[in-house]
């Protein structure tokens, strides 16, 4: 037990809430903080098992609001190129594309922030890249929620039916990943002993995420996902600039 970081648990807790009130997943926070304490490969098989645990509590806490269509028009390339993402760990360079990432958050969520009436077109073809795209940077950086939830927000979903949909599209790609982290070895043992913190973190962040959302107007819910979301790209600059 002495071996464990008690701050780092707590962090955890932290991004599994706000990743909740966002309703795109705790990964967009939890990976740029783990990245303090781990390596980049441990950072990513705890995402994904950490993940498993925190997408099955918001599918049972929201699962009336489950949106079908959404599901498979994001779902299915999702899961596809979480699984090439996965697999090209081990070949890019992950510092530009961590830097890539927080650029383009931070870009993106100031572009729909100060520009209100800008909207991305709700159509099937951009549900089918975003989540292209959102599958793609999960397997490789870890996280893609944040892309996931620009795309989602275009559809202006009740936010239950966004967080339910958004959870489940995440289940299915934390499911699919864990095995191609697992093949490529990024699972190690001596991390395992966070396990069992962290599912339980999945459950309790989660259902203290849903209490504070309740208290989140619909118009103010679109709003807050962005801000979050800048927030994001900007501690994963920070986070570049410390580290690396």
């Amino acid at each position: 037990m002495k071996d464990l970081s008690y701050i780092f648990l707590f962090l955890a807790l932290i991004a599994e809430i706000f990743g909740t009130v966002g309703g795109f997943g705790s990964s967009v926070f939890f990976v740029p903080l783990a990245n303090f304490y781990f390596d980049f490969e441990s950072v990513l098989g705890l995402t994904a098992i950490f993940h498993l645990s925190s997408n099955l509590s918001k599918i049972v806490l929201f699962k009336k609001g489950l949106d079908r269509r959404l599901l498979i028009n994001i779902g299915i390339p999702s899961i596809l190129f979480v699984i090439i993402g996965g697999l090209l760990t081990k070949v890019f360079n992950n510092s530009y594309l961590e830097l890539f990432l927080g650029l383009f958050l931070v870009i993106l969520a100031l572009l729909f922030l100060i520009k209100k009436e800008l909207i991305i077109n709700p159509v099937r073809r951009n549900a089918i890249i975003g989540g292209s795209l959102s599958g793609f940077s999960a397997g490789l950086l870890g996280t893609g929620g944040a892309i996931r939830g620009l795309t989602m927000a275009a559809f202006n979903l009740e936010k239950n039916v966004f967080i339910a949909t958004s959870s489940f599209i995440d289940f299915l790609i934390d499911f699919s990943r864990t095995f191609v982290y697992y093949y490529n070895g990024f699972i190690h043992k001596h991390d395992l002993i966070y396990v069992p913190f962290l599912l339980v973190i999945g459950i309790v962040g989660t259902v203290i995420g849903k209490k504070i959302l309740n208290y989140i107007p619909q118009d103010k819910f679109k709003k807050v996902s962005l801000s979050l979301i800048l927030i994001i790209g900007m501690i994963t600059l920070t986070n570049l600039l410390i580290i690396r």
